[in-house]
């Protein structure tokens, strides 16, 4: 199957929850082509087996939309992720979540788990998680971050999954997300109100939920995952279910989605592309303005920027936490994923610039001041994304007044690297004070 083909499908995909199921206005422009931050962000999400955290107010189709997605990119009956689902509140249990005892054969002296099906599902929804305890939190870490889920001394690893967490604007019911979880989302993104008229139109479709069901698929899918079988034994049987339901589909509503082998096959031609030489150099200055200081040799938490300092007008004088290394990561695979759907050869400086606010807004902390003077522009998106926007759009200045000399300055060091007898080019920005720390030169 081509590329094209496969494109087409997952077009077609993201057509149909936007005209059927996901109704809304289309907030984010890339190369032309309009789309809604939240249904494109979910899709990619779930091509990319990465991680959404998706904000807004109560009702607006923060869930909604996840499950949209991850019934029709994984070929998952609608009810089946419903039941999988983990709900965000203070009493929420690791049993709940993650597996319980099989308290018949603990009663005879035998140790064995009873997974639950949010363990097992490769499409997982927490619900509200900033409704979870900070120390409950905790408890799905690592399964969040690599697929790994363990209970007593048995594992399962999820080799295939995405995981989209919703979160409603902070209020007396809310917790803090710790720090290490937010980090784990490669994207935030909001689900924002329709507008009237749209609106008006979604409580003439409320039963449209119903379109995706299909009763027997969900009670096949549900004995596997509490049958006693290993858990790649049911992965094997799951998908037959799922390549079932994806008939039931195409029959159904004539829409053509993808099994486990398209969905490989898609990851790897997304893994290929290649960022050309403006993306590549417009990602090195960002990550240079989020991690660099001239007098402590990078960002810290517990340190701050001198007044006066000379880089005053780059983003590390304005924040107070270091980049993640998981950063350049997200940025990198939804270009990746975004330029891939568009159906461009190659990552762009536009694929980047469209991707960076959502991969930033929930992991940049910034000063007091400058949120201050900050919080009363008039903006259409909520504080911190308007923030990260801002922020790119700042660094996308400043590299488009230097790009050419930021690419020489690349160049050259990678030939230095290499062995060659040059000096470096100076620049006054970060960046070339990051290039002459890599070659040992700084000072």
């Amino acid at each position: 199957m081509t590329q094209d083909h496969y494109r087409e499908k997952i077009r077609g995909i993201h057509d149909f929850i936007k005209d059927n199921l996901y109704f809304n206005r289309p907030d984010l422009e890339i190369k032309g082509e309009k789309f809604n931050s939240a249904l494109i962000f979910s899709l990619l999400t779930g091509l990319n087996r990465g991680k959404e955290l998706i904000i807004g107010e109560p009702g607006l189709g923060k869930t909604t939309s996840a499950e949209y997605v991850g019934s029709l990119l994984y070929r998952i009956p609608i009810a089946v992720i419903w039941g999988a689902e983990v709900s965000g509140h203070p009493e929420q249990t690791e049993e709940k979540i993650i597996g319980r005892p099989d308290l018949g054969k603990l009663n005879r002296g035998t140790e064995e788990v009873v997974w639950s099906h949010f363990a097992q599902i490769p499409v997982k929804i927490v619900d509200e998680i900033n409704r979870l305890p900070e120390t409950k939190q905790s408890m799905i870490l690592d399964g969040v971050d690599r697929g790994n889920w363990g209970y007593l001394n048995e594992m399962i690893i999820n080799e295939e999954y995405c995981l989209f967490a919703t979160a409603n604007y902070q209020d007396r019911g809310t917790n803090t997300i710790i720090a290490p979880m937010i980090d784990r989302f490669d994207v935030v993104v909001e689900s924002r109100h329709p507008g009237p008229n749209i609106a008006y139109l979604v409580g003439k479709f409320n039963e449209k939920d119903r379109i995706l069901r299909n009763s027997k698929a969900e009670k096949s899918l549900q004995k596997l995952f509490k049958s006693k079988l290993s858990y790649q034994t049911k992965l094997r049987q799951m998908e037959e279910v799922c390549d079932g339901y994806g008939e039931f589909l195409k029959k159904k509503l004539g829409i053509e989605t993808v099994g486990l082998r398209d969905r490989k096959a898609i990851h790897g031609e997304v893994s290929r592309l290649e960022l050309d030489l403006d993306a590549n150099a417009f990602t090195r200055m960002l990550l240079a303005e989020l991690s660099f200081c001239y007098k402590y040799g990078q960002k810290r938490s517990t340190e701050n920027c001198e007044e006066g300092c000379h880089f005053t007008g780059y983003l590390c004088h304005d924040i107070t936490n270091c980049a993640s290394n998981r950063l350049p990561t997200s940025i990198k695979t939804y270009s990746q994923a975004l330029a891939w759907l568009i159906g461009d050869a190659e990552v762009g400086v536009e694929h980047i610039k469209a991707i960076m606010p959502y991969t930033l807004a929930h992991r940049m902390q910034w000063k007091d001041e400058y949120l201050s003077n900050k919080e009363k522009d008039k903006r259409d998106n909520p504080f911190q994304i308007y923030l990260a926007k801002d922020a790119v759009r700042g660094v996308f200045n400043r590299y488009g007044e230097q790009s050419e000399h930021l690419k020489n300055a690349l160049a050259v060091g990678y030939r230095v690297f290499k062995g060659e007898d040059l000096e470096p080019v100076d620049g006054d920005h970060p960046v070339y004070f990051e290039i002459k720390k890599d070659l040992g030169m700084e000072g």
